[in-house]
């Protein structure tokens, strides 16, 4: 099993657990995700995946559309992520989906924070401010940022205004409280890092599964789902059925093909091979100029013999 998936922030819900207990969670769109790299210990040091998904792009690179096209994938995924694995074997574009994880375990989840833009001091580092009463003048002032003696400047990682958010933040051990494998749907205890619609990485965390967790009761497949299932299946039924029938129609050509060849070997065959009332006949036509040649010779014979007779009287 891998420990880590890519998926997109859906919002937040609550759902009761099987003991009545309320769990506000976040609902993440996980995968499902193919695999479109695999590294190995022997060769590269460590064992890891690269897993892919839709990201926000449309388009790839070109370094992006090569490197998907090696392992066999023609789909448009632009967020590629290495996760670890637990020593499960994968193989190249093979499907993850959220079914891998498990209501109880905890989770790491990895995200882009909401960018809030530039913002002071109080907001930035959550600074309490000075007097607002009694004549503060300035209750929102950060205050000092260094003295002038020494060190005579600001020391660097002072916390002043500037940019918030938009940072990358990793929220670590949220319990897994409901998987929906019919809708990709990953239900997590808690808040999750940056906007509705944003990319997020769920990866396994090191703290143990609890033993005695009672997920709350599965969703309702969505409307048509099982029409929808029951669909795909006569589809592949029929293209099954499509494939048996070309490949019995390509039979057939190849017998119909084999069929005049045979028939033009025999016709040779017969012409080779004569009967025997032909071979009957050109004995007969063989034999007869023989017979007619003898007879004429013996014809010629008794009348030579019958002159020589006369001449002698």
């Amino acid at each position: 099993m891998t420990v880590g998936m890519l998926g997109r922030k859906v919002g937040m819900m609550r759902l009761y657990d099987g003991n009545g207990r309320v769990r506000p969670v976040t609902a993440v769109e996980l995968g499902p995700n193919l695999v479109t790299q695999i590294r190995s210990t022997d060769r590269d040091g460590y064992s890891a995946i690269q897993v892919g998904f839709s990201g926000d792009r449309k388009r790839m690179t070109r370094p992006e559309r090569g490197h998907l096209q090696q392992a066999g994938i023609d789909q448009t995924l632009t967020m590629l992520r290495e996760v670890e694995t637990d020593g499960t074997e994968f193989t190249l574009g093979q499907e993850i989906r959220v079914d891998a994880f498990t209501p109880g375990e905890f989770v790491d989840v990895t995200a882009t924070s909401k960018g809030r833009g530039f913002a002071g001091g109080m907001r930035r580092w959550n600074f309490r401010g000075a007097p607002a009463t009694h004549g503060g003048k300035k209750p929102r002032s950060p205050g000092s940022v260094g003295a002038g003696t020494y060190p005579g400047k600001t020391w660097k990682g002072q916390k002043m205004a500037g940019h918030m958010g938009a940072r990358r933040k990793t929220v670590r051990n949220l319990l897994v409280v409901l998987i929906d494998p019919t809708r990709n749907l990953l239900m997590i205890q808690g808040s999750v890092p940056g906007p509705n619609g944003g990319l997020v990485q769920v990866n396994m965390a090191s703290r143990p599964a609890l033993a005695d967790f009672e997920p709350p009761a599965a969703f309702a497949p969505p409307e048509g789902y099982d029409e929808l299932i029951a669909a795909d299946e006569a589809e592949a039924i029929a293209d099954e059925a499509t494939d048996a029938a070309v490949d019995g129609e390509a039979t057939a050509e190849d017998t119909v093909d084999d069929a005049p060849a045979e028939e033009a070997t025999d016709d040779a065959t017969d012409d080779a091979a004569p009967t025997d009332d032909s071979t009957a006949e050109a004995a007969e036509a063989t034999d007869a100029p023989a017979d007619d040649d003898t007879d004429a010779d013996s014809d010629e014979a008794d009348d030579d013999a019958a002159d020589e007779e006369e001449k002698s009287e």
